[in-house]
């Protein structure tokens, strides 16, 4: 059997990078024989088979032709006569597009190596705009390589503006979309993703609700970067620095959408912003299925970072009643990670990423001793129902009081 390594495993290797997972390309065979050989089929709609041993998919060289929009309007065609620089004709960039025999010897008939050693992201052949999908997975890419210093080439940069601008990239559903936003969330700089999805139009008709921040401004005073875009933009990038967790990353990106139904006539000022942008991200989730874990967070730092950047201004009593709501108090609290996203918001303006963020250590402090206060005689006394919680909220109000009364800035 003639198979060949293809796709990310090969670029990867010749980056020097980690290769995450194989795939391979095999030549001058069918179903039958696939199977005969005890490889596993997966999926009805792709000639894809599982090694017997590795696990590891083998997919048969296969053509592809458009026929509908989108980008499941296609037509496969896989025979034994498929060739390997055909199969590879039918990939999105060139450095997608090398392939490798088992003695390591590459195959590269689009210049993939060249691209890869000039840090560009060039697409193969104009097949490329019947897939919007590619736009996608190029700034996924962006996000991910953007530390090695990787562009997109003009001409493919024309071509995904051109896509976006025929319609093409109407035709992607939202499951697809999150997908590929969810992937850049973990990357290295996810940020890029959003830059690149701007630069050809397509962020307007993919996640309007950011493209609305961009030509926003805010008071200069506390923002000196003034654009609300880009401010969310640097919050995603603090985010990255600061957390992993994809989670806490949307948060900060999100936590501004409110500003972007501030009246013109009120900037820069944003007063309400984070109540008002509530039902944007409510549609924002909605629409693509963002999950519950993302958007709970993500509400939660929208409505309250105002409250998290004036902790020490706060009185105890609208202290404990920030931490009941963010169910700070509730197990499984994820206050850690609300914090996180507004030390962000705070770090995410030019100029401003070095302040410490004190309120974070403040809110988890008090949180802490408010968490651990002695509420068993209140629950043997003869209070009942909403009497119970008011006594405990008293309590907690005195051990925040005391720990604001001793407290000592770390």
């Amino acid at each position: 059997m003639k198979s060949y390594l293809v796709g990310g495993a090969v670029r990867d290797q010749l980056l020097g990078l980690p290769i995450t997972e194989r795939d391979w390309v095999v030549l001058g065979e069918t179903p039958d024989s696939m199977l005969s050989q005890g490889f596993r089929q997966v999926g009805k709609d792709f000639p894809v088979f599982l090694h017997p041993k590795s696990q590891e998919e083998y997919a048969l060289a296969r053509t592809e032709r458009k026929t509908a929009p989108g980008y499941t309007g296609f037509i496969l065609h896989a025979t034994p006569e498929v060739t390997l620089e055909e199969d590879l004709l039918r990939r999105d960039l060139t450095i997608n597009a090398i392939a490798m025999a088992p003695d390591g010897q590459l195959i590269d008939p689009f210049g993939g190596q060249q691209d890869l050693n000039n840090r560009v992201f060039r697409h193969i052949s104009p097949a490329f705009s019947e897939d919007p999908v590619r736009i996608l997975r190029i700034a996924r890419f962006a996000a991910r390589f953007k530390h090695l210093g990787f562009t997109i080439a003009k001409e493919t940069q024309a071509l995904m503006a051109d896509m976006v601008k025929s319609g093409e990239v109407d035709a992607l559903v939202p499951e697809r979309i999150w997908a590929e936003l969810f992937k850049a969330l973990k990357e290295p700089s996810p940020a890029a993703f959003f830059h690149t999805l701007r630069a050809c139009n397509a962020l307007e008709r993919i996640i309007p609700e950011i493209n609305a921040l961009f030509g926003v401004p805010q008071p200069e005073k506390y923002h000196p970067e003034i654009d609300t875009g880009i401010h969310s933009l640097l919050c995603i990038d603090q985010a990255t620095i600061l957390s992993n967790t994809p989670e806490i990353r949307f948060a900060a990106l999100t936590h501004d959408l409110g500003k972007a139904l501030s009246p013109k006539e009120n900037w820069p000022s944003h007063h309400g912003h984070e109540k008002n942008g509530l039902p944007i991200l409510q549609s924002l989730c909605e629409r693509l299925r963002v999950p519950n874990t993302f958007k709970k967070l993500a509400l939660h730092v929208m409505e309250y970072h105002t409250h998290c950047h004036k902790a020490f201004e706060l009185k105890p009593s609208t202290l404990v009643d920030l931490l009941t709501h963010l169910d700070a108090f509730k197990p499984n609290s994820n206050l850690p990670a609300f914090v996180l996203a507004c030390e962000a918001d705070a770090k995410g303006r030019t100029g401003l990423e070095h302040i410490p963020y004190l309120q974070a250590n403040f809110l988890l402090q008090i949180a802490t001793v408010a968490s651990s206060i002695d509420t068993s005689a209140i629950l043997s006394s003869s209070l009942k129902g909403a009497d119970i919680s008011i006594a405990i909220r008293n309590l907690r109000i005195k051990a925040v009081t005391e720990v604001i009364n001793h407290y000592k800035p770390m």
